[in-house]
């Protein structure tokens, strides 16, 4: 035959015994080593070994369907000056994908000689569907159906009757040949097969005049129950709520009223299964119960899609089992707290929206500030979460594919922060058919800031959660799915803080939880924690001189590179942390912030305003910009440590500034000096940080006019 010349077209048996002599660009096949946390090690011949680094691979390193000693094929892209070798993904993982295969032996005869590789096939085992009107009587063998002895039986029957040569070459016909002839051709004829199949009995076949007899139907099994039925075959029914193409088999997410599991459905390499079923699709299916790498998957049989009364039976189940699942039996506060107990049927209604969220595989997105308050509301939620996701997805990376905290270094959601979430959503949508996500807003979607973004959102018809433990425009309430604050109740919440509040929902999404969230509350305060929290992070093991540490702690982490989620750090900080991690982060808060506060300090201009003491800075002069601690934090830091007469605090920048002054509307205080300089550009954008925006050129003018402002008020 005429051999392939493209290397890109075949996989190559290294038989050298360097990484210089491999050839970069071609693909090899080889052995899984080991795993590392940022790749995969791979044997390609006895001492010659390369790394496919976590970054080549087309799937998550957990998801990664290998375990060591696997034989897999990896293309070499690089060899360095060292020896090490860089290796990169192959969407192709069995012989039978290539076009050819070749022996690369570097110095020896056989280098460039074809590899005969026959039907050989390691990849994935085919779907098995049985062609109707075929005898499905009984499974023998490896588990398929008797339907495939049978016609392999008649193959092997009529492979007999023809004539093969004798031990000398010539001719005989079989049906001269002794039974135990027949017996061996028999064998070597199964043996050349795909599949290997054991023999029927004749009690078993078919005539054309028997009647066909279907195989006996798997039981109906739920999906929590697969850990214990590892190995047989199961009947699941359920929605189907995702659907991926990988370089081999098709992977179905299957929920039904407990959980949700994946199941592999294989026909050709990439080559989608099932292609009539949808995400959506209420479906029936036959498998078997396999665990792979640690993971429970189904290896689909049989997939159908449910109609009628059959799919209307399965829905109805499911929405019994959803409603019932996502509802808190209870909201209980973590403590005694006014304001919360006010807003237990809101904290319900929104945990019951996260909760279905889980359900129904829905991505949740939690948007909260870049503070330590912030922070402190997301990640309480985000503990509460996770382990819902992990008990209803098999997948190991589910709590990063269904879960995401997003900080802001406003506290405000704009339009760009929901155009990025608005493009992100609608490409996960096109590429994955993926959801559309529930948007959870902790403390910043709670003014009319934010009605532009929370809008765009409603567009394309993302359910927004409005958490905020301050008051809300009344705006707002048309255009939240799901709102809590206790601004819309007759309490006074002055003293609730949105970490406060944000721990508070994540127990009730999470009963379990509860015990790990009990310091949060308090980790949120600045000033005057609340008793009821002071002393449930002292019962924790949180005393004051702990939470003070982890609050300072987070907020210098929610600085640096705050566009990130930084999940493990937080969480290490937050829940797994002996005091040793929060007291390394917090001495460098301590200098930091202490270093700028004392320069500020020195340059503070104090200004009688209608004899009211104002401080004023001009940060752009007398701060570090770019560095910790951001404007308005030196400004809050600079307010709480006043020790004179001055009741407000001004600290300007270019083109903004921040008010600190008790009981003070920043947007009053706005509209009046917008009067006073009108060509000073003044509007309120800020609301939860006390921020104005103004033109730079007249600055000096808005200062006077705002301190004027808030000293009115006071």
């Amino acid at each position: 035959m005429d051999w392939i010349t493209h290397d890109e077209d075949v996989w190559f048996d290294f038989r050298g015994d360097s990484p210089k002599q491999l050839t970069p660009g071609r693909y090899y096949k080889g052995t899984v080593d080991g795993f590392a946390d940022f790749g995969v090690f791979v044997d390609l011949a006895p001492g010659v070994t390369g790394l496919l680094h976590r970054s080549e691979l087309d799937r998550r390193l957990e998801s990664l369907d290998w375990e060591s000693g696997d034989t897999v094929f990896v293309q070499v892209k690089n060899v360095r000056s060292n020896g090490n070798i860089d290796l990169g993904w192959s969407i192709r993982q069995s012989e039978s994908e290539f076009r050819g295969a070749r022996v690369h032996d570097p110095d020896g005869d056989d280098d460039g000689e074809p590899i005969d590789n026959g039907s050989a096939d390691d990849g994935p085992t085919p779907v098995k569907k049985t062609p109707k009107g075929i005898s499905t009587k009984s499974r023998v063998g490896n588990g398929t159906d008797s339907t495939e002895d049978t016609e392999q039986s008649a193959s092997t029957s009529a492979a007999t009757e023809t004539e093969r040569p004798d031990d000398d070459g010539d001719s005989v016909d079989a049906s001269e040949a002794s039974g135990d002839e027949v017996t061996e051709t028999t064998e070597e004829a199964d043996a050349e097969t795909e599949f290997e199949f054991e023999e029927a009995s004749e009690s078993d076949a078919t005539t054309d005049d028997e009647e066909p007899t279907e195989v006996e139907a798997p039981e109906r099994v739920t999906v929590d129950s697969l850990g214990d039925r590892v190995g047989e075959r199961v009947r699941i029914e359920g929605e189907v709520v995702g659907a991926r193409q990988t370089g081999g088999p098709t992977i179905f997410e299957v929920r039904d009223e407990t959980a949700v599991v994946d199941c592999a459905a294989f026909v050709e390499a990439g080559v989608r299964a099932y292609p009539e079923v949808d995400e959506g699709d209420v479906v029936r299916l036959d498998g078997e119960v396999e665990l792979r790498r640690g993971e429970l998957q189904v290896e689909t049989e049989e997939l159908t899609a449910l109609s009628g009364d059959e799919a209307a039976t399965v829905e109805t189940r499911l929405e019994d089992a959803l409603s019932e699942k996502a509802r808190p039996e209870t909201v209980e506060p973590l403590a005694a707290d006014e304001a919360v107990e006010a807003v237990t049927d809101q904290l319900a209604d929104a945990a019951e929206a996260i909760r279905t969220a889980v359900l129904q595989s829905r991505p949740i997105v939690v948007r909260h500030a870049a503070t330590a308050d912030g922070y402190v509301a997301g990640a309480a939620i985000e503990r509460a979460v996770l382990p819902l996701i992990r008990e209803e997805h098999a997948r190991a990376d589910a709590e990063y594919h269904f879960f995401t905290r997003r900080p802001l270094d406003d506290p405000v959601y704009g339009m760009d922060a929901a155009t990025n979430d608005v493009t992100r959503m609608l490409q996960d949508n096109e590429r994955h058919d993926e959801k559309l996500p529930l948007v959870v807003l902790v403390g910043v979607g709670g003014t009319t800031d934010s009605l532009d973004g929370l809008g765009l959102l409603g567009v394309y018809g993302a359910s927004r959660v409005v958490v905020d433990a301050d008051a809300v425009d009344t705006e707002i309430v048309d255009e939240a799915s799901v709102l809590v604050s206790p601004s819309l109740t007759d309490v006074d919440a002055s003293g609730l803080s949105t970490g406060a509040l944000g721990a508070n929902l994540a127990a009730a999404v999470n009963a379990d939880a509860s015990d790990d969230l009990a310091h949060l509350p308090a980790v949120s305060y600045w000033q005057e924690t609340p008793a009821a929290y002071a002393d449930l992070a002292s019962a924790a093991g949180y005393g004051a001189d702990g939470t003070r540490k982890l609050r300072e702690a987070v907020a210098l982490e929610a600085y640096y590179q705050s566009y990130q989620d930084k999940r493990e750090l937080i969480t290490d900080l937050l829940f797994e942390d002996d005091g040793g991690l929060a007291g390394h982060v917090s001495e460098q808060f301590r200098i930091k912030l202490d270093d700028e506060v004392e320069t500020a300090e020195a340059n503070l201009e104090t200004r009688e305003v209608d004899g009211v003491s104002v401080a004023v800075l001009d940060a752009d002069s007398y701060s570090h910009r770019f560095d910790f601690p951001p404007t308005s934090l030196l400004a809050d830091a600079l307010h709480r440590r006043a020790d004179d007469d001055r009741v407000a605090t001004i600290v300007y920048s270019t083109d903004e500034l921040f008010v600190r002054a008790e009981g003070v509307d920043v947007r009053t205080a706005a509209a009046d000096a917008s009067d006073a300089v009108p060509e000073g550009g003044i509007t309120a954008v800020g609301i939860r940080q006390n921020r104005v925006e103004f033109l730079s050129g007249a600055r000096e003018d808005v200062v006077d006019a705002v301190a004027a402002a808030v000293v009115d008020q006071l």
